[in-house]
């Protein structure tokens, strides 16, 4: 049996040496050059090409080698085989402190002090909110938004969150589904978007949910973290929220086409904070050695971890 990389955008040939080092009896094959496909148990995919994982008569698993599974979704000839996602507790840490430094740079007012320093401008603004009087709104209670909520409350944020089904959470208000979404955005003064990317989520974060926001917070007007997926965004949206007032800022790492071309007036938008989707970083060492853990633990019989749910899409 053997391992298939299916990926594109990636040195495929640094990820074969690391899985090589740590499945040393398997052999480990690559999309595009020959091998047996009646061998491929396992694929380890991000971004393959579409229909190119047909014809895999034994395939037992695929494994996303992200946190996210979309991109797998939108291949319409996927094998219907079990499908794991990464869930990496590095990957999480690091995604918490992407959001805690972005909620602390809005409550901080830390954007306008920066503008004030390449003008030399000293105002001395009394008017500096605390962190329990700032309303922030997880949208997404997995393994990240969940995280994300328990560090924001030890400074002293005022969290809820909201999920697609309700979710009990001890200490933390959630709402749920569409009945619970109003209410959400009503008292969120900070929007943090952590939601996986769906064909019920893509394109949420548009006028209407903007429009829902808390225009009465501390802030003096909504922000928006988008650190989940470029799809969940539409940026004509923002950007039109951001000219009217109706949001007062946008920290985007993600985008609906990326690189975010040049030509995008997002780069040049003195609301908009760009970073190059990089919030949340897994090592790659650390996910071929969760995906080992997984082809172990179903080579010994045992049940495989974190399955992703087809017909939600995450």
């Amino acid at each position: 049996m053997s391992l298939l990389l299916a990926m594109t955008g990636w040195h495929v040939e640094d990820w074969r040496a690391r899985f090589q080092a740590l499945l040393p009896e398997m052999p480990i094959v690559v999309l595009g050059e020959p091998f047996d496909r009646r061998a491929v148990h396992y694929v380890a995919s991000w971004k393959h090409p579409a229909g190119s994982l047909t014809g895999l008569p034994n395939l037992a698993a695929i494994f996303s080698l992200g946190a996210g599974v979309d991109f797998l979704f939108a291949d319409d000839k996927l094998p219907a085989v079990p499908i794991a996602r990464v869930v990496d507790p590095d990957l999480t840490t690091r995604m918490s402190e992407y959001v805690v430094l972005h909620c602390l740079m809005y409550l901080r007012q830390q954007h306008r002090y920066l503008s004030q320093q390449r003008e030399r401008l000293w105002e001395d603004d009394r008017n500096q909110p605390a962190a329990r009087s700032v309303r922030v709104g997880i949208m997404g209670l997995g393994e990240l938004g969940q995280d994300a909520a328990a560090k924001l409350k030890v400074i002293g944020f005022d969290v809820a969150g909201w999920s697609r089904s309700p979710k009990s959470i001890e200490g933390l208000c959630t709402f749920s589904g569409e009945e619970g979404m109003k209410e959400f955005l009503a008292r969120t003064d900070i929007l943090v978007c952590l939601v996986p990317l769906t064909p019920e989520t893509r394109g949420i974060i548009d006028a209407g949910l903007i429009a829902g926001l808390a225009q009465d917070g501390r802030l003096g007007g909504p922000f928006v973290i988008n650190a989940g997926r470029g799809g969940l965004q539409v940026e004509e949206d923002i950007l039109a929220a951001l000219e009217s007032g109706t949001l007062k800022g946008a920290t985007l790492d993600v985008f609906e086409t990326e690189p975010l071309p040049t030509a995008s007036p997002l780069w040049t938008h003195p609301g908009v904070t760009i970073t190059p989707h990089n919030a949340a970083m897994s090592e790659p060492e650390a996910i071929a050695s969760l995906i080992t853990a997984q082809i172990r633990r179903l080579e010994a019989g045992e049940p495989l971890q974190h399955v992703v749910d087809p017909a939600r899409g995450y």
